[in-house]
């Protein structure tokens, strides 16, 4: 599919102008590998050459590593002359950003080849050809993220970050507390300041809650019927968390495990299938007797292991694992349980549906959602079959066989015959290579610890 020469129309770029004659620059972004924002700002001027024409950025914006380096094995960067592609607007996705001091706009741009076709090497192009074998089939995806994050101090202790002060008590929480009101009382104006960006920017953000540690706190999206946007929403909710936090003097971190001993950030999805006519084909009285939900867990349960390093994608991403965080680390699946990979909420028939427990807030949205969707229509088209559900704790059933460190996950990716049916070849060479980098940096770095232990004692 060529993109015509008006990437979209010109309309929408006009109402919005008409409606804002206040903003005066616009940002235009597009998440690279590890969901790291990037793009240009431009001014209010030449918003309408962008929809016509789109913006050049280099194909090379797919091979950075997590500190923004190109990845020379990747063969994105030297090796095609750090090469520009085109960039076009996503319909729907302009709108105002509430921090900006100087009124500011943004619009979400996707990458594509000169000649008009979706660049292979754009997330949001992986994640849409894994959507259109659904499409294939007359289905329709429905989905929703739960994103955790920790508010952090800007200012570390020996690197190492710590709670933000109350606005209102002026303490550093030091407790779970998990979902106690008068925690989200502590930070009320700043987690205000998000739902109402969120509004102001379209983002279904429907409910923020307390999670299990000092200052974490949860929100969720509402469900949409397109994954795409769905994953669209959850890289610019990031982005307005991040900016509404620093206007109240705050950071955050979405990092996998920012604090020892303290639950991790995850990215819960909620995932349900609709019809051709947009019945729900989950929905069931009895969810253990509907066979399309058994064979879509049997599917997500068996390409679980090949999907590892796109849901944890980072060497931090394993800390996060264990029982007591409520972290799954094995294929197991139930109702109503959070102790397993994949939970099935049961509480209304109509609304059945599959929640995926086990990828960090430090994932991609479009590869975590095009690894855990790939799983799902190979579990349909197969009939892959998942086992008995787990009843009670199970972690004590199930002994941990995922893999619990970056470098294996890289191996199951890269070994995967069914994922490769999925996800270009060349795009998992991409992201293996760009992994492989960051992990070689780290193995080669000596951490304080190792000091601590070792350079006066042996």
């Amino acid at each position: 599919m060529s993109v015509p020469p008006r990437a979209v129309q010109l309309n929408e770029a006009n109402a919005f102008l008409k409606e804002h004659p206040e903003v005066l620059y616009v940002d235009l972004l597009i998440a690279d590998m590890n969901g790291v924002v990037r793009g240009k700002r431009i001014e209010r001027t030449s918003l309408h050459k962008v929809y016509e024409k789109g913006i050049n950025l280099p194909a090379s914006l797919f091979a950075l590593d997590i500190n923004g380096s190109t990845v020379e094995s990747t063969g994105l960067g030297l090796d095609i002359g750090d090469a520009d592609r085109i960039c076009y607007p996503i319909p729907g996705s302009l709108s105002n950003e509430p921090w900006q001091k100087r009124p500011t706009a943004q619009l979400l741009m996707t990458m594509h080849e000169l000649e008009g076709e979706p660049f292979f090497a754009d997330p949001r192009e992986v994640l849409r050809q894994v959507v259109s074998k659904f499409d294939e089939l007359g289905l329709t995806i429905c989905a929703a993220f739960e994103l955790e994050f920790y508010l952090i101090d800007q200012e570390n202790v020996n690197g190492r970050p710590q709670p933000p002060r109350s606005p209102i008590s002026g303490k550093r929480p030091i407790s779970t507390q998990v979902y106690l009101i008068d925690d989200l009382d502590e930070y009320v104006d700043c987690l205000q300041d998000i739902l109402e960006g969120a509004k102001e920017q379209g983002i279904p953000a429907d409910a923020i809650v307390k999670e299990s540690a000092p200052a974490q706190f949860e929100v969720n999206l509402h469900h949409v019927a397109d994954p795409l946007k769905a994953c669209d929403y959850a890289v610019l909710l990031k982005r307005l968390i991040k900016n509404i936090a620093y206007d109240h003097e705050m950071d955050t971190t979405f990092m996998a495990k920012p604090y020892p001993g303290q639950a991790g950030n995850g990215l819960h999805v909620h995932i349900s299938v609709l019809d051709k006519d947009g019945k729900n084909i989950f929905a069931s009285e009895d969810p253990e007797q509907n066979a399309a939900l058994r064979h879509a867990i049997g599917g997500v349960l068996e390409t679980l292991p090949a999907s590892m390093a796109f849901l944890c994608p980072n060497v931090n991403s394993y800390r996060r694992f264990g029982a007591q965080f409520y972290v799954p680390n094995s294929p197991s699946w139930g109702l109503d349980n959070r102790t397993v990979a994949l939970r099935v909420p049961t509480g209304s028939s109509d609304a059945v549906r599959l929640e995926h427990r086990v990828a960090g807030a430090d994932a991609n949205p479009y590869l975590l959602m095009a690894a855990v969707l790939a799983g799902v229509h190979h579990g349909l088209t197969n009939k892959v079959e998942p086992g008995a559900p787990v009843e009670g704790n199970s972690y004590e059933q199930n002994e941990q066989s995922l893999p619990n460190n970056l470098r294996d996950a890289l191996r199951e990716l890269d070994d995967s015959e069914i994922m490769a049916k999925y996800i270009d070849p060349k795009y998992i060479d991409i992201f293996v290579a760009c992994k492989e980098s960051e992990l070689e940096e780290f193995e080669h770095s000596i951490s304080d610890l190792e000091y601590n232990w070792y350079l006066h004692t042996v």
